[in-house]
């Protein structure tokens, strides 16, 4: 099922993200723990990320099949200009497309670890946009791409951004997933400027981040260019000793935030779990989510 289909619906569009597992034991304990567990909340459909340079290819389609095939539950496939050519990145929408995988979240990527800007490989693509346009192109995927509510960390400035995604939309992206955030009022301005500026019709979903120790959020929001707020950075810093005081204050956070994106009307909510199910089963709950359906 193309996941454009499923933001269609009057109940909220439940996602969860996760990532490959380095090796086979970590691979047995996602399908034996973590999926089933995810399951178990109602989501609609799980996306699985791509690893820097096409490192996680084998799996994440792998990963991505057996979803579909044993869990019955609909699954995206994460794919990266990072590291590979024009030929190589068909190469995979050819496999996936044999693997009967019917989603793609085309994305540019992250500078490989040890570089600080982006380049493209030759023959490859600079930009997310001529990967969504290739994977458009060949007809077999729905197609999702990533916008920012705080604008990409590289832009000059958040509209520039914005437009992009706009433009990404243009290129054939059926829907946005947000990168992390914790003011909802910066995926409003973005919503409003993309609906009413831009003409964006097609669903923006907010990607939720449940944190799990300080070190880490302040570390991923560095990366991604995303604010704290005084107060909330405050917070994380009294509990920095403390993680599952700092996980809970997540599951609140978070909590609160999809709250009032749901009643704002948003199509649904992206979480990315972090191979975790702690937090997202609080939130859920706090939500009364998994009833909804």
């Amino acid at each position: 099922m193309r996941i454009r289909e499923l933001y269609n619906r009057a109940v909220p569009t439940i996602s969860f993200e996760f990532f490959p597992p380095r090796n086979e034991e970590g691979e047995a304990t996602l399908f034996r723990e973590v999926v089933p567990a995810l399951k178990a909340l109602g989501p609609d459909f799980f996306s699985v990320t791509y690893g820097a340079g096409g490192g996680t290819r084998a799996s994440t389609l792998r990963i991505v099949h057996r979803i579909r095939s044993e869990f019955g539950v609909e699954s995206m496939a994460h794919l990266t200009c990072v590291g590979s050519t024009r030929d190589m990145l068909a190469d995979v929408l050819d496999e996936a497309h044999r693997l009967g995988i019917e989603n793609i979240l085309a994305l540019r990527g992250d500078p490989p670890k040890g570089q600080t800007a982006f380049h493209a490989t030759e023959g490859g693509f600079a930009h997310a946009l001529d990967l969504i346009k290739l994977v458009h192109e060949r007809g077999h995927f729905g197609v999702g791409a990533a916008c920012y509510p705080e604008g990409h960390v590289e832009a000059a400035h958040k509209h520039d951004d914005w437009d992009r995604a706009a433009a990404k939309v243009e290129a054939g992206a059926e829907f946005l997933i947000t990168q992390l955030f914790y003011d909802w009022s910066d995926f409003l301005d973005m919503e409003d400027y993309l609906r009413n500026k831009r003409q964006v019709k097609v669903p923006i979903i907010p990607g939720i981040l449940p944190f799990l120790s300080t070190e880490q959020i302040k570390r991923f929001t560095t990366l991604c260019g995303s604010r704290l707020s005084q107060p909330l950075h405050q917070k994380l810093e009294a509990l920095a000793s403390d993680d599952e005081s700092v996980r809970k204050l997540g599951v609140e956070v978070c909590t609160d935030i999809c709250r009032r994106l749901l009643d704002h009307g948003v199509a649904g909510i992206h979480f990315y779990c972090l191979n975790r199910v702690a937090s997202c089963r609080e939130i859920i709950g706090n939500l009364g989510l998994s009833s909804a359906k």
